[in-house]
């Protein structure tokens, strides 16, 4: 059997697509990781599942990796009766960014200037768009909690909108309660990554066929 020029040009291309996913989904999960630290280390407020993590390592002593993983795993075992499947992308939001968030948090310094430390959130929050933006670009799957959200979106009929506010709302508070960090720059973060995402995903988004 041969493959005719056209042909081989078809498969070269599908694995290169294929690499840059790969190469993608990575890269844009470690910069996720990077940013959440960033987010973290200003002080100001951390995004909402990261203030539920906050407050659960004020009480369990495990690091915000740790947390990040077994939040996911918890999350993971919730979609089994909203019949989600997972990707090769839902399995590695989960590990790379529980290992990366913990090294980040080591190498970040404290940033002790309120100019620093607005500068360093409002950077985290642009970088966390743009990598979400990346690893749901490359189409292998969703992380733990926005399969949790559209899960639960289409089991109830109510609206994404609704059920992710309803979720973060709930996240938060529970967080906070537990001695997490809940500031002006969670807030910042709930109404601006949407728009900055928006933004970022056409740009980012890898085309699957030709």
């Amino acid at each position: 059997m041969t493959l005719s020029r056209d042909g081989s040009r078809w498969s070269l291309a599908r694995t290169s697509r294929r690499g840059r996913r790969l190469t993608q989904l990575v890269l844009g999960l470690v910069v996720y990781a990077i940013s959440m630290a960033m987010i973290m280390r200003a002080g100001l407020g951390s995004m909402p599942w990261d203030v539920l993590h906050q407050g659960l390592a004020v009480h369990t002593g495990l690091s915000i990796g740790m947390l990040t993983v077994l939040t996911g795993v918890v999350v993971l075992l919730l979609w089994i009766p909203l019949r989600e499947r997972p990707g090769i992308g839902t399995v590695a939001n989960v590990v790379v960014i529980g290992l990366t968030v913990d090294l980040a948090l080591a190498v970040l310094p404290e940033v002790q200037a309120l100019g620093g430390r607005i500068g360093l959130a409002a950077a985290g929050i642009v970088l966390n768009a743009a990598a979400t933006a990346a690893y749901i670009g490359v189409g292998l799957g969703p992380g733990p909690r926005d399969g949790l959200m559209t899960g639960l979106a289409a089991r109830t009929g109510w609206s994404v909108r609704l059920v992710r506010t309803a979720i973060e709302v709930l996240v938060v508070l529970t967080g906070w309660l537990l001695g997490g960090v809940f500031g002006v720059m969670t807030v910042a973060y709930a109404l601006g990554v949407g728009p900055l995402i928006q933004w970022f995903l056409p740009r980012l988004t890898v085309r699957l066929t030709n």
